[in-house]
């Protein structure tokens, strides 16, 4: 398995390239801002050709690329039903903090973009993806679950990052939905699972048991809580 990464934007959100190898087809995701021409370089670097965008969530440091990608590379996106608000009206869901920016976006129409439900497997450029619905961060949050061959790997998103979660203070976050996804979707995973985030290093699922404060936290909610 390859993957390959580069932090896009003011934001430094993680946008990744899997593939099964060199010159080979690939799956892009979370293409953010300022992340079309980084994300051609690295593509090229590896001969890697993308079949389609898949995103963690709707928010703009993770999608704001999205159109031209899809457009350019003339593949399609897939994303949450839950979160396709956020491409028809990014001003709605993203807070004060992020209004100069959204009044001059444009994103693809939801009706063009692939929906990912929970539990789904999906097979692109021969790369295994498992789709969990994550939600606390935005409503329609998810992770994947992949096979790299030495050991499993998730694509974490704004679920889980190292020594840390997402942010639940921005409209449709939920800090008890977050405590129900980290309890039922991520404790659940091998340690041996390598993390890979939406922004900062990579981890592993037994680095985080042991020393994330919030996976504790998630450890001890009752069943029945968030979601």
């Amino acid at each position: 398995m390859l993957i390959r990464s580069f932090p896009a934007g003011a934001f430094g959100t993680n946008c990744y390239a899997v593939a099964t190898g060199p010159r080979a087809e690939c799956v892009v995701v979370d293409p953010g801002m300022e992340a079309v021409e980084p994300l051609a370089r690295m593509l090229a670097g590896d001969g890697l050709k993308p079949v389609a965008v898949v995103l963690t969530h709707g928010h703009l440091d993770h999608t704001f690329s999205v159109l031209p990608v899809c457009d350019g590379y003339d593949i399609p996106a897939y994303l949450h039903p839950a979160d396709l608000g956020m491409l028809a009206d990014p001003m709605r869901w993203h807070g004060p903090a992020l209004a100069p920016l959204v009044g001059q976006v444009t994103l693809p129409d939801p009706a063009d973009v692939l929906p990912l439900d929970d539990g789904a497997r999906l097979s692109l450029a021969g790369v295994e993806l498992t789709v969990r619905h994550a939600p606390g961060h935005t409503q329609g949050s998810v992770v994947f679950s992949l096979d790299t061959g030495d050991a499993p790997g998730l694509l974490a998103g704004d679920v889980l990052f190292a020594g840390s979660v997402g942010r639940v203070d921005l409209p449709g976050g939920s800090w008890e939905s977050m405590l129900a996804s980290l309890r039922d979707v991520v404790l659940p995973l091998d340690d041996a699972t390598v993390v890979l985030p939406g922004h900062g290093p990579a981890t592993t699922i037994g680095r985080e048991r042991a020393t994330n404060p919030y996976l504790a936290e998630a450890a001890g909610a009752p069943k029945g809580r968030g979601l």
